[in-house]
């Protein structure tokens, strides 16, 4: 038996045209949302979004030391540094010092007891110090983080 005649599409062509020809009424309407549905269907299969992936980004190294800078320039440059921090923090502290001065002469003016909301604060500053005294301890185990040397926390 041959498979051409087997699958032979005349017949249905016929069949579907025999029943096209009859007059019915809705046909546009059912043939419209056919070809609605089976359109939207393969729009949405046939839509395909693709993302590139990003660029990998070009990196800029910039250093402000010069290579081959010998031990004792690193060690001036440190030094420097050490003073102009604590050049900062010593104008930072004088800054709340006279911040400090300035509150006092309100609360003075105003009757407030300044004496007693300054013991107060400097309580609050102890506790603040102590805490930051515990945190290093526990990070560098009682060890100076740079040379591993035993450290006193309080600066004995």
């Amino acid at each position: 038996m041959r498979i051409r005649s087997r699958f032979n599409a005349a017949g249905g062509i016929a069949d579907f045209w025999n029943e096209w020809k009859k007059p019915t009424p809705h046909r546009w309407p059912i043939l419209a949302a056919s070809f609605l549905m089976t359109g939207t269907l393969f729009f949405w299969l046939t839509k395909e979004e693709y993302y590139y992936p990003p660029e990998v980004p070009q990196v800029t190294y910039i250093t402000t030391f010069a290579e081959g800078r010998t031990d004792e320039e690193i060690r001036q440059s440190n030094l420097e540094n050490q003073a102009l921090k604590e050049e900062r923090q010593a104008e930072r502290e004088r800054i709340e010092q006279r911040r400090r001065d300035i509150y006092k002469a309100i609360g003075a003016a105003t009757g407030v007891d300044v004496d007693a909301m300054e013991a107060e604060a400097e309580a609050e500053r102890a506790a603040e110090e102590q805490a930051e005294r515990e945190r290093l301890e526990g990070l560098f185990g009682g060890r100076d983080g740079n040379s591993g040397e035993q450290i006193d926390p309080d600066g004995e």
